[in-house]
């Protein structure tokens, strides 16, 4: 039996090894080769604060317009991409109807350079900044299919059309579990600005970048297209339980759920005599919380006898906290039985003054069933395993050289007194 306590970084590689194919067995995940074309959707503000000049001597306009061209010229064969405006066409100063202006520039789908290239070259700034509507509309565009669904949000300033808050919009777009990410990109932003397109990007686990010049907008577009195409794993959305005697059965996958704060979630995975299970979880916050929080993992048997745990605690210096465990199951001759093991999550994590508690927060678990090590020594040491034979080898070698040391030391001190 082991545990063991995974930070962020560490969780994170693991996942990213899932992602790329290598950690669970075929028939838990669909072949990269069946997967459905990656699309996405470059969502662009073309307000009158645009016009500003202020990137490397030319206006955000022209950064945004030259970064989509080479962008377009470089997009991946086979991925899906389409552009979205938002204050692109309204020049009044109704609010009510500037908050209604965004539209498609170029549906999403097979890719014409030179079309794309000419609808671009047709954007001037105009109006204002709905992003919560663009982003609802963004949403639907890329509805359909199973592949990768990705918008890339490039904005200069807040949205100007609340109370329709477009970090609200993220969260609901992300409790549909729909498997969409929005990653944002601020052009010269101020701090509110700032903030906005973080929360935006953190509530669907995507990314926000500050662009300051035109090479940095061009090259992190071009990175976040170029991902949309690398094969992934999709998650697997499921619904855990307050019991384990009613939790879903969970394979060899990647699961997303979503948890309210304080709450438990129980998943239940049967593991065959001879093989080990694997399992990490991640919680993000996605919101503002107070800080001294926590994440619980336990296996548990379905009687409630503790088996093993893993557990983690943050100081609100991160916006994803993780801890794993690992559970090998002896092999037994007289008994070919699957044990059901029982995986418990809990999280302490507690809301600011004036923050949602609903939708929960967003929970990603790995769950990897494998055949166990062929021998105690595999997972026995403290979690050293086989890396004993390595601590013993420095040990010696560190024994060795210190008597050769002191020899030299001592026949050196000898010469020097008797010259």
């Amino acid at each position: 039996m082991i545990r063991t306590h995974r930070p962020a970084a560490g969780v994170c590689a693991l996942l990213a090894a899932l992602a790329a194919g290598i950690a669970f067995p075929g028939h838990a995940v669909a072949d990269e080769t069946e997967q459905a074309a990656p699309k996405v959707e470059l969502v662009l503000d073309v307000s009158g604060s645009m016009r500003t000049a202020d990137i490397d001597g030319g206006t955000r306009m022209a950064a945004a317009k030259q970064a989509f061209n080479e962008v377009l010229d470089a997009t991946p064969e086979g991925v899906q991409l389409g552009i979205r405006t938002l204050g692109a066409n309204y020049h009044g100063n109704d609010r009510k109807e500037g908050c209604k202006d965004t539209a498609q520039l170029y549906p999403v789908g097979t890719l014409d350079r030179t079309e794309a290239k000419s609808a671009v070259a047709t954007l001037s700034p105009t109006g204002w900044t709905p992003i919560g509507p663009a982003l609802l509309k963004a949403a639907d565009d890329l509805q359909g299919g199973d592949g990768t669904r990705r918008i890339v949000l490039i904005s200069d300033g807040e949205d100007t059309c609340q109370p329709l808050d477009p970090c609200e919009v993220a969260r609901e777009i992300a409790a549909k579990g729909v498997g969409l990410t929005i990653d944002t990109l601020g052009l010269v932003p101020d701090a509110k600005t700032r903030d906005q397109l973080s929360c935006i990007a953190d509530a669907t686990g995507g990314t926000y970048t500050s662009v300051q010049h035109k090479e940095e907008l061009t090259d992190r577009v071009g990175q976040l297209v170029d991902r949309a195409a690398d094969p992934v794993v999709t998650p697997v959305a499921t619904e855990g339980t307050d019991q384990c005697s009613s939790a879903p059965a969970l394979k060899s996958g990647l699961y997303t759920d979503r948890e309210e704060f304080g709450q438990q979630r129980w998943y239940k995975v049967d593991v065959e005599p001879g093989q080990e299970l694997r399992a990490s979880v991640s919680v993000a916050a996605d919101r503002a919380v107070n800080p001294d929080y926590g994440v619980l993992l336990r296996a548990v048997t379905v009687h409630g006898r503790e088996i093993v745990r893993g557990e983690t605690s943050g100081l609100g210096r991160t916006d994803v906290i993780s801890t794993g465990l690992r559970y090998p199951k002896a092999e037994n001759d007289d008994d070919t039985t699957p044990e059901t093991v029982c995986l418990q999550v809990t999280n302490s994590f507690s809301a600011a003054a004036g923050v949602k508690t609903s939708p929960g927060l967003p929970v990603e678990l790995t769950v990897d069933v494998v055949d166990g090590p062929s021998q105690a020594s595999d997972v026995a040491s403290f979690g050293l395993g086989r890396g004993w034979w390595l601590l013993g080898a420095l040990v010696l070698t560190g024994f060795l050289a210190g008597l050769v040391w002191g020899w030299v030391s001592r026949w050196r001190v000898a010469v020097w007194r008797t010259n």
